[in-house]
């Protein structure tokens, strides 16, 4: 007994769903990240998905591509927040104002 592609599908909808909300609403850096890596992680449950209906295996080196692409991303985006947070002293991404004149 399989389960059908669809069912993985709608998870991946939900789990990027839920990862854009925590981009829109939450105002801590590291929420933030974490609902990105989400995203992230809903994409490559997709592209597995995908891979596993049509029977080929390209799915699985563009997952393991992203996989190195967002743990690159954490690793800096954690560097970024630590040294922003040493100078401000706060993570809310509503007192950043680095990037202006």
């Amino acid at each position: 007994m399989t389960v059908p592609a669809s069912y993985y599908l709608v998870l991946s909808a939900i789990l990027f769903s839920t990862g854009v909300v925590g981009v829109l609403i939450r105002r801590n850096a590291l929420v933030v990240f974490m609902s990105v890596e989400m995203m992230l992680n809903a994409a490559n449950l997709a592209l597995i998905a995908f891979s596993r209906a049509l029977n080929v295996s390209d799915g699985h080196a563009f997952v393991f591509i992203v996989l190195a692409i967002a743990a690159a991303e954490a690793a800096v985006g954690l560097a970024m927040v630590i040294t922003i947070y040493r100078n401000r002293e706060t993570i809310n991404i509503d007192r950043y104002n680095l990037l202006k004149w």
